[in-house]
């Protein structure tokens, strides 16, 4: 659920985090003693011309909050200072998604054009890399990144035959057990809880009395736990693509494994038909898959191919990858994320499809190879498995992805197996929150859902928001996982909200700036899914 700055998402087993341990509901510190407000100093972010515009800091904050004056944890944070000091507001915090997305590559990568030019002049944007990720004291599984590496190109991202799920279970067993033994100090203490204590210190050391913040996807169970643990430091959320508190957690009592529990396969699989549907509409001028016949039934036939037939393709570099059915089924997942992406997608399958016409590499697959590993350990990634309801049924993983597959097809299978090396792992953080999860939140809360979401489905935005007195809902009839660069009346909306309080009505909705085949006016170009000059 991270939300990638480059336009692509994960991969395989790193794409999205996944599942475990519980505990009873809210767990809040014990100790009596406050934590210390760290002091920042910012600094240089290195000499790339790139990063000139930011600064960067590292503080310590408490490794566990039930000992406030105990040992500590660098926590890495970068920020884009407002270009209008006089009419600044303070400081907007920001979550890219995950778990385990890092926040400092996020905000140096995409906040001068993820954000409207008032939010800039008006706000230092903040991105830090959460508790055990990126630069910030990062959890790591193996000795190294070339042993880790090699673990997870032992298996496909997920299993299909039975063969392949008995060696699936045996090695996410191993996996988990591995986590254990490297990371478990480390994973004991990265529930989200501690991350929003975390943040609300941040917001003491830049000086804010209360919180501005954006969370993408994963973010916004960040906000919902912050708002839970600090009602009355909200000065503006905004929630975009919310993920299901209860869902995520499992504090109603689903024990059914992390990702069918949120339902990813069902969003996933939907949005995969409105690519379909889409590009039969764009015709094959403007969908090369649509030249092959009905996108619907040239998919089908290619993806029963590949689960006996797999492609070698060759790279611009000259090595070969296969292409599965699973890798397949994987990359049409990540690019569920950005409709500015499905014309690659499509270009990919038809070419697959038709293999005698293919002439070079397939954007898509180029682009997959090049990012297939999002975060620098598995273990950054495995955040839920120490704070969220594990199905408690290793063995019964084949049996839930069967049924996910039905209502999900392809999709359901791939997102109900991303939790199981979670069931072997027996860490958790006492300190996490499980709920309940109504909070006493006062002020307007800006909670987003785009219609066709494949990781953070729309049919959890309302419930989302009706855990908060005075949330407004603000619907984007598009496609696609979050706002990010893909409506301008969002864009102006949040910016609103933002620098006056002023929420839009509930209910609001806005459009897509454009249609995923549409045409690139001349002269422009896409600049991380958005047009540009």
């Amino acid at each position: 659920m991270y939300v990638r700055p480059a336009r692509r998402i994960a991969a395989v087993l790193a794409a999205a985090a996944l599942v475990v341990p519980t505990t009873a509901t809210a767990a809040p510190t014990t100790s009596t003693k406050q934590p210390v407000v760290p002091k920042l100093n910012w600094g240089s972010c290195g000499s790339a011309p790139e990063l000139k515009p930011f600064q960067c800091a590292t503080v310590e904050v408490p490794t566990d909050y039930d000992h406030p004056r105990g040992p500590t944890t660098t926590i890495a944070l970068t920020r884009l200072p407002a270009s209008d000091p006089a009419h600044r507001i303070g400081t907007l915090f920001t979550n890219p998604g995950g778990p385990g997305g890092p926040g400092v590559d996020f905000i140096q990568q995409v906040a001068q054009i993820a954000y409207t030019p008032q939010v800039r002049a008006q706000f230092d944007i903040l991105g830090f890399d959460p508790r055990g990720v990126g630069k910030s004291d990062p959890a790591t599984c193996y000795r190294t990144e070339a042993e880790e590496q090699k673990v997870l190109a032992s298996q496909p991202a997920f299993p299909v035959t039975h063969a392949e799920e008995r060696a699936y279970t045996t090695w996410g067993i191993k996996v988990g057990l591995h986590c254990t033994a490297f990371a478990g100090d480390k994973l004991a203490h990265m529930s989200t809880a501690n991350v929003a204590r975390d943040m609300d210190l941040l917001r003491q050391a830049v000086g804010d009395d209360k919180l501005s913040y954006v969370g993408y996807s994963y973010g916004t169970y960040l906000g919902a736990t912050y708002a839970k643990l600090f009602p009355t430091r909200v000065r503006a959320l905004v929630l975009d693509g919310t993920l299901s508190p209860t869902g995520y957690s499992g504090s109603d009592g689903d024990r059914r494994p992390f990702g069918v529990r949120v339902a990813q396969g069902d969003g996933a699989a939907a949005t995969f038909a409105q690519f379909k549907a889409e590009c039969r509409k764009a015709g094959p001028d403007r969908c090369s898959l649509a030249k092959l016949g009905d996108p619907s039934t040239v998919i089908e036939k290619l993806f029963k191919r590949l689960k006996t037939h797999p492609v070698v393709v060759t790279l611009p570099d000259g090595t070969t990858t296969t292409v599965t059915y699973q890798v397949a089924v994987v990359v049409g997942f990540q690019h569920m994320y950005d409709p500015a992406g499905w014309p690659e997608l499509a270009d990919l399958y038809s070419q697959l499809a038709a293999p005698a016409k293919r002439s070079k590499v397939p954007a898509a697959l180029a682009e997959w190879t090049k990012h297939r590993e999002v975060y620098p350990s598995l273990a950054q990634a495995m955040q839920p498995c120490i704070e969220t309801a594990k199905a408690g049924r290793p063995l019964a993983y084949p049996e839930y992805a069967d049924a996910a597959d039905k209502t999900g097809p392809h999709f359901g299978r791939f997102r109900a197996w991303i939790s199981q090396p979670c069931e072997s792992m027996p860490v958790k953080d006492t300190d996490a929150f499980k709920g309940p999860w109504p909070n006493e939140v006062k002020a307007p809360v800006l909670v987003i859902g785009t219609r066709y979401d494949p990781a953070t489905p729309y049919q959890a935005t309302r419930p989302y928001a009706d855990l908060f007195p005075a949330a407004r809902m603000l619907t984007v009839e598009g496609y696609g996982h979050t706002t990010l660069f893909k409506s301008n009346c969002a864009d102006a909306r949040i910016t609103t909200y933002l620098t006056t309080l002023q929420a839009p009505a509930d209910g609001s909705t806005c459009q897509q700036d454009r249609k995923p085949f549409d045409p690139i006016p001349a002269g422009k170009k896409l600049v991380q899914g958005a047009v540009v000059q």
